[in-house]
């Protein structure tokens, strides 16, 4: 589902960019230790990819000795037509051939049942892993992603999981088969002669050499290829999500700008790691090819003497390329292998991170609470060295509308989220008849609570799935009804589709005070016993805003109501009216008392009639 604020859930918000993603692990080896533990329930799957990657290579091993037995075959019968003794003995050499066919069929076949299979194991792997870190969002505390962009936690379920799974699919077929090959072939060269073998790993040095000298030249840019790839991902998801602002204020040019730097860095990191990357396997080929001078010099000189027979050359110089081809492999999978533990290393440092805790005592059933809110000598901050709200006490009765008003940074918010649960008192109590918030658990909680809060938000979908939000198994009956208490039903009803009118992306198909009466009618559905009220009317017309504000009425009527209030005209009516100020509780009283005190509360509120 798509929403128009990027953040799905009744509370709203905005969405940010995407952080960097791709970076060298900091524990390579722990943290492919834990990719395998997490990989356990296909260690069977595993078991055979191994396996049939091991019977794959070594009949591809075998070949080249069959086709060499081939050519030898008919180079003696031709000797022996030369010598008038015979001639090419044709049935033998088909013989063998049809063999060397039969090998490389069975080859392939065990091929593609590996790389079936181990797509199968990496397409598992990185559904798994979204699900969990899924599941894992809905567990975090709301300090972590108030602490971090939420591209930040879009990247591991998009680029570092994607990295992830394209990487282990090739590099762990790739490490079995090239392991098995080097083994396999150096047998076989060692089997068909001692002398030329010695002198191809004598280029091994060399070979190992350049590889070392590559990759560390080529690592930093690979890493920087990958650290601009997410910056320029989130340049523009941060542009896209915020375009009508960039418009307004004119800054068009200065974010081509931005994303031309970026995107200049990214093409110059990824020019150099390409090409040093690029570089690799002409450099192999180079050594190769000297190996393939002297083996050829020095077979040459063994047929000679009758030590070995010609088509043992030419198998021995195909394994010499069998040899060479899987080191180099070997050594781009160890790049790979940095890749996917950096994307994996993000992915657990997610998995693990802290989640929030449960003290469940003597759980109350919330079907048997009234709504009576207590607020017991309050403390919090949210770092342990600075405190924004000090020693605060309120007590509200079932029923009543509280206000809470102040400046911008009084602490209105940070009283919501400490009355949601989002986080827990430093000091002192909150209690909802009696019960302290910490014996619930805290999705009991928040199913007491309904929110309507300044910044609507809604999902793509249609609107009858948008109101039923609240309430997901409600009749048709129950959200018509829910739409017409809120004073939507009219506008509904006069729109393309009605109720299955589906609201798009950005939500530009209905207007704001549209979007407000829908939020309103998916609260009333809900019918909560506690309702949070973030004044909804600030960027409506007049007329809109009296709508919205009977519907917020109807809403209210026989629940505890919390307003956090910017237009203090709106909430004269309220049974008790908070004055915050630097975290605590300057003033309370009804709006009259308030006025009378001519304090803090009535200096706000004159000076906002001032304005007008």
């Amino acid at each position: 589902m798509s929403n128009n604020t990027r953040k799905r859930g009744p509370m709203g918000g905005h969405g940010r960019g995407i952080a960097p993603a791709g970076e060298k692990a900091k524990d390579l080896k722990g943290t492919m230790k834990k990719l395998i533990k997490y990989m356990r329930r296909y260690y069977t799957a595993v078991l055979f990819v191994i396996l049939f990657a091991i019977v794959s290579t070594i009949f591809n091993i075998v070949g080249p000795t069959i086709l060499g037995d081939a050519t030898t075959e008919i180079f003696n019968g031709l000797m022996r037509k030369i010598g008038g003794n015979g001639g090419i003995d044709f049935e033998k050499v088909s013989h063998i051939l049809f063999m060397l066919l039969s090998l490389y069929v069975v080859s392939a076949v065990f091929s593609f049942l590996q790389g079936l299979i181990m797509t199968h194991v990496s397409n598992n792997v990185t559904y798994q892993m979204r699900n969990d870190i899924s599941e894992k969002i809905h567990r975090m505390p709301m300090k972590y992603f108030e602490s971090r962009t939420y591209g930040e936690v879009l990247s591991r379920v998009t680029n570092d999981i994607d990295t992830l799974g394209q990487s282990l699919n090739q590099s762990m077929t790739q490490i079995i088969t090239s392991a098995t090959q080097i083994i396999g072939v150096l047998v076989m060269m060692l089997r068909i002669s001692l002398p030329m073998t010695g002198v191809v790993l004598l280029t091994l040095p060399l070979s190992m050499g350049l590889i070392g000298a590559i990759m560390s030249k080529s690592q930093p840019y690979f890493k920087a290829q990958q650290k601009y790839l997410g910056k320029l991902n989130g340049q523009v998801e941060e542009i896209y999500s915020g375009h009508n602002i960039v418009k307004a204020f004119h800054r068009e040019e200065k974010e081509i700008e931005a994303f031309e730097e970026i995107n200049g860095k990214l093409y110059h990191s990824a020019w150099k790691s390409q090409f040093f990357s690029g570089a690799m396997m002409p450099l192999m080929q180079f050594v190769g090819n000297l190996g393939y001078v002297l083996v050829a010099i020095l077979g040459g000189f063994l047929v000679i003497k009758n030590s070995i027979e010609v088509g043992q050359i030419q198998s021995f110089i195909q394994y010499v390329r069998n040899f060479s081809q899987p080191i180099t492999q070997l050594a781009q999978v160890g790049n790979m292998m940095q890749t996917t533990a950096a994307a994996a290393e993000r992915v657990f440092e997610f998995l693990e991170e802290e989640e929030e805790t449960e003290i469940e005592r003597n759980v109350v059933p919330i079907e048997s609470l009234n709504g009576n809110v207590t607020f017991e000598h309050v403390s919090f901050g949210y770092h342990p060295e600075q405190t924004i709200i000090n020693d605060f006490s309120v007590n509200v009765k079932a029923g009543q509308k509280v206000a809470i008003v102040g400046p911008t940074g009084a602490g209105k918010t940070t009283l919501i989220k400490l009355l949601m649960r989002f986080y827990d008192v430093n000091g002192g109590s909150i209690k909802i008849d009696g019960h302290d918030l910490r014996e619930f658990v805290r999705s009991d909680i928040r199913q007491m609570f309904g929110m309507v809060l300044q910044d609507t938000w809604l999902y793509n979908g249609t609107v009858r799935d948008n109101i039923r939000y609240g309430k997901l198994d409600a009749s048709e009956e129950e959200i018509q009804g829910a739409a017409r208490a809120a004073f939507a039903h009219h506008f509904i009803v006069t729109q393309p589709g009605g109720y299955d009118m589906v609201i798009n992306e950005e939500s530009n198909n209905v207007s704001q005070g549209q979007k407000q009466l829908l939020t309103i009618a998916r609260a009333i559905l809900a019918d909560p016993k506690i309702l949070i009220l973030d004044e909804a009317t600030s960027s409506v017309d007049t007329r809109t805003e009296e709508r919205i504000q009977k519907a917020m009425d109807n809403l209210m009527e026989g629940r505890t109501s919390f307003v956090i209030a910017h237009r203090l005209s709106t909430i004269r009516d309220a049974d008790v009216i908070l004055v915050m100020n630097h975290g605590d509780i300057v003033e309370q009283g009804s709006h009259e008392e308030l006025l009378a005190k001519g304090g803090f509360y009535a200096d706000l509120y004159n000076s906002q009639w001032e304005a007008v």
